[in-house]
């Protein structure tokens, strides 16, 4: 009698959650707008204080590479990274420029953006300046770098110069090996160095990342093992389509970015980089946890139920 009344306990136990699933479903589908709805204000339409205004990205490349640095209250850490990175793309003979996206900085982050073309006496259009006229998140900061973008290849990379900038070399060779009909994805990965994080690390931020791991696999992504470094590479193409579709723009638009890519057959790899700990970071780890944890399951859930979709796109095969 008692196993009975125990299955008969399951079964009402899993009728409703499956009832509530679907209703949650419902009210997902008939609440979500389809496509991402990017506002731009006006001033974000000008660089630099108005020097100039930006082109679109539908335009043809005019650049080998564009470089989108998101900054968000970075006025310490963001000289040490541009140097750098300019002292790199200088040294080769390639096209580039800089696109450094304050996203509605507090302190003097785009100020400090202006000055370094003027010190280092690098020409001011190889070093564009775009000031948000809010705080978007990190996501919604690289999409206004990466759809205001010239050229023919788009990276983004973290303000706090965590990745040694001459890995992009090693990211760029993998690129040209992947690419298929203009379409392409390089990541750059710590999962090498995860042991040995693991060992600097409370045992709350392990089991933290272990949960976000896991997370990540079952709703979104499962062929890269490390989502979250702050060093992409892909072609104008794969920015266009992802960037146009891409809903999260908080710490979670990776995740997004990279099912977009595996949903439409986009062609995707991972490097392993140099990357270092930078103090200063602005991340609280439970409350990102909490956000992020919820952004993936819902954003599973959008494309899942048809709620979120792509822009138009043709697949690579």
């Amino acid at each position: 009698m008692d196993a009975c009344c125990s299955l008969e306990m399951i079964q009402y136990c899993i009728i409703f959650i499956a009832i509530l699933f679907i209703l949650l479903s419902l009210a997902v589908r008939l609440t979500t707008h389809p496509y991402p709805d990017i506002v731009q204000y006006p001033q974000e339409k000008y660089y630099n204080q108005k020097e100039g205004e930006f082109p679109s990205i539908d335009s043809p490349w005019s650049l080998d590479l564009s470089v989108i640095i998101p900054a968000y209250n970075e006025q310490e850490r963001l000289p040490t990274m541009l140097k750098e990175c300019v002292q790199y793309l200088e040294a080769r003979k390639s096209s580039y420029e800089l696109i450094i996206v304050d996203d509605g900085s507090q302190d003097s982050t785009s100020e400090i953006g202006r000055q370094f073309s003027k010190t280092y006496r690098i020409p001011s259009d190889k070093i564009r300046v775009l000031t948000c006229a809010v705080n978007r998140g990190k996501g919604g900061a690289v999409r206004m770098g990466m759809l205001r973008a010239r050229g023919k290849n788009l990276l983004f990379a973290d303000a706090d110069g965590a990745t040694t900038f001459s890995e992009l070399s090693k990211m760029e060779r993998e690129l040209s090996k992947i690419e298929v009909n203009g379409q392409g994805l390089v990541c750059g990965s710590r999962a090498h160095l995860q042991d040995e994080s693991i060992s600097s690390r409370s045992a709350f931020r392990t089991v933290l990342m272990y949960g976000f791991h896991m997370c990540v696999w079952l709703f979104a992504v499962k062929n890269i093992r490390d989502t979250q470094c702050g060093f992409k590479l892909m072609t104008r193409e794969t920015a266009t389509l992802i960037f146009k579709s891409i809903h999260i723009e908080r710490w979670a638009f990776d995740v997004e970015m990279l099912k977009i890519a595996e949903m439409v057959d986009i062609p995707v790899s991972e490097v392993a980089v140099r990357w270092t700990e930078i103090d200063g970071s602005k991340l609280n780890p439970v409350s990102a946890a909490i956000q992020m944890f919820r952004d993936i399951f819902l954003l599973w859930l959008r494309y899942a139920v048809g709620a979120w979709k792509i822009a138009e796109h043709s697949k690579t095969d």
